[in-house]
């Protein structure tokens, strides 16, 4: 976890800094759980950093997700700062999620989704996130829809994109 803290730290939270460079020392599995230690790192830069990494790896590597599930729904339910909310509303949908534990990601993304007082990153990326799980689950199709309709009579052009680009 030092080798990655060092790596990712400095700098301010408007840089992703190094991380690109944390991407490429991931190796295998054991590499991914040093870095997924850094999201519970006192310093929000590296917080941030890891978050950013660890959504860059995942796309490529969803199954390093699978032994830290029960952190990550813990991160959904209580991350504060925008930065790292953005991150983990892509990183969630990647996991192979309960009905139970789908429902509670649902409500907390679809409630970022249409929290004006979140920054658009965390919106729009929460949007992203709860197709991801209406795709995946029909049943959710629907609250999709509805959800959609409610953002877009926002008129906030960042999040018609992205709706636009999702139903399209």
């Amino acid at each position: 976890m030092k080798q990655f803290i060092k790596l990712l730290s400095g700098g301010d939270l408007r840089s992703i800094g190094r991380s690109n460079d944390a991407v490429l020392k991931v190796r295998n599995e054991d590499d991914f759980d040093e870095l997924f230690k850094c999201l519970s790192c006192k310093d929000r830069v590296v917080r941030m950093r890891a978050a950013d990494a660890i959504e860059k790896i995942t796309l490529k590597y969803p199954s390093y997700l699978l032994k830290h599930k029960e952190g990550l729904m813990d991160l959904c339910c209580t991350v504060m700062d925008k930065e790292f909310k953005w991150h983990v509303a892509l990183l969630v949908p990647r996991l192979n999620l309960s009905e139970n534990e789908k429902e509670i990601v649902w409500k907390t993304l679809s409630g970022w989704a249409l929290d004006k007082k979140e920054s658009k990153m965390v919106r729009a990326s929460s949007i992203q996130a709860v197709y991801e799980i209406a795709e995946s689950d029909n049943f959710y199709m629907k609250d999709f829809e509805l959800l959609t309709n409610q953002i877009k009579k926002e008129h906030v052009s960042s999040l018609n994109v992205r709706v636009k680009k999702l139903v399209s």
